[in-house]
């Protein structure tokens, strides 16, 4: 399609249009995250005078990613971020002939690729992804190991520690909580020891998946020491690090969804056992903790709550946990004090 064959949108109307067809799809914590994400495009689209998308090029976005870099003073991660949603919008965009097609694959050459360092250093695995991993897996993989352990890790937080530690007897279905209790001569010390014990409670729903999980899948088997481990092996309790394992397969993009890369799953090195860590877009399991924790954040859970459901101070949380941009924080505030 040339140029003129576009249909006229402004930047305002064709991202209040992308959000619009996107809020029956995903939660509103996700439709919030496309808003703060593409807002700085449509601040830098007003600046520059650009009030028709029809005009958008690979040169122009060129521009785009130096304005937002310098004036944002952003994390390469952050940049990527808002970069990588603004691919998707531009590539939607293309679908209602408001661009050139085949503009978002331009854009994505600008994008510089980050460090597996510096992403695992700020990586979170961000609500959307989240939602789109579990969705997956309870249509496809429903009460297996992986998903039990997506949902369990997703829904409370918790360290791969405490994860390692959990007995059957630990889950009540009925009452729906979660119970973390420290046993170190029985080879499941808590991080913060008898200070890290706690009930944490569930949903019915992820319930479900545990009681299922238990009475379908679950290896009938004790550990060394006569108890029975909720995550098991053929011999066992499940080790720290097949979890970790599991954790770095299943959030491979390509498991449940597409590589963003552009790799073949069934020829990519990455995908073969023993190379699940190498993945460049992968999620470590604190990384699930992270994302999981600035989700809820991001839904409006008070922080003393989500500081004592996963069991660190608050001003820890702040420094290491909480990830939300900046611009988040000041959008909850407003809403806040509006609402007083």
């Amino acid at each position: 399609m040339t140029k003129n064959e576009l249909e006229p949108i402004s930047p305002v109307e064709a991202k209040e249009m992308y959000l619009d067809a996107r809020k029956h799809e995903v939660s509103k914590s996700t439709l919030d995250g496309y808003h703060y994400r593409l807002k700085h495009f449509i601040r830098w689209c007003e600046q520059k005078g650009i009030d028709n998308m029809n005009e958008m090029s690979g040169r122009k976005l060129q521009k785009f990613k130096t304005w937002r870099r310098d004036d944002g003073d952003l994390k390469p991660i952050t940049l990527e971020g808002q970069l990588d949603a603004l691919r998707v919008f531009i590539r939607w965009c293309e679908s209602i002939d408001a661009v050139q097609e085949g503009l978002h694959e331009k854009f994505e050459a600008l994008m510089s690729d980050l460090k597996k360092t510096d992403e695992q250093s700020e990586a979170i695995l961000d609500g959307e992804e989240a939602e789109a991993l579990i969705e997956y897996q309870r249509k496809f993989e429903y009460a297996s190991r992986p998903h039990v352990i997506l949902e369990i890790l997703w829904h409370t937080e918790i360290r791969l520690g405490a994860l390692h530690s959990l007995d059957v007897s630990d889950c009540d279905p009925e009452a729906e909580p979660l119970e973390l209790t420290h046993q170190p001569d029985s080879g499941t010390p808590l991080k913060n020891g008898d200070e890290g014990e706690r009930m944490i409670a569930l949903n019915a729903e992820v319930c479900r998946v545990i009681e299922d999980w238990i009475e379908q899948n679950r290896h009938s088997v004790e550990d060394d020491y006569g108890r029975e481990p909720l995550l098991t092996s053929r011999n066992g309790r499940m080790n720290p690090s097949s979890i970790r394992d599991t954790i770095y397969r299943v959030t491979q993009p390509c498991y449940y969804s597409e590589c963003p890369k552009g790799r073949d799953r069934d020829t990519c090195d990455y995908a073969d056992y023993g190379n699940y860590s190498k993945c460049p877009v992968n999620v470590s399991p604190h990384a699930i903790r992270r994302g999981s924790i600035t989700h809820f954040l991001t839904e409006d859970v008070p922080e003393k709550v989500v500081s004592d459901r996963m069991n660190v101070r608050q001003d820890v949380l702040d420094k290491h946990y909480d990830k939300r941009d900046e611009e988040v924080k000041v959008e909850q505030r407003r809403d806040y004090i509006n609402g007083i």
